[in-house]
């Protein structure tokens, strides 16, 4: 796991062809707005996210976000125990992003 600020995060993430963004924020967050292209993964609803986590291919490369950047960490724990190598924790998470959002 590596924790990378927005500036890195963002800059890897575009040069990353293997890349899935992953938002692990509750669905009521979600609607607030997410990044474009995130799959969602709600982490407070652990049998759901462990089902998800079982079918997503562990060759990809991780960029996980949430709201302050502590549950994605938490995530990237998780996916990096059940072997995914390469996962990437947005610090700050939404909290302080100041990219574009995708309202659904």
């Amino acid at each position: 796991m590596s924790d990378l600020s927005q500036e890195k995060w963002v800059a890897q993430l575009s040069e990353d062809d293997n890349a899935v963004i992953v938002d692990v924020r509750t669905a009521q967050e979600r609607a607030d707005g997410f990044v474009a292209n995130s799959i969602h993964m709600d982490i407070y609803q652990p049998q759901e996210f462990m089902k998800s986590l079982e079918g997503l291919d562990k060759s990809k490369n991780y960029y996980i976000y949430c709201r302050s950047g502590n549950r994605s960490g938490q995530a990237c724990a998780v996916f990096n125990q059940s072997g995914v190598q390469n996962t990437y924790n947005l610090i700050g998470g939404m909290m302080e992003w100041n990219g574009e959002l995708v309202h659904s």
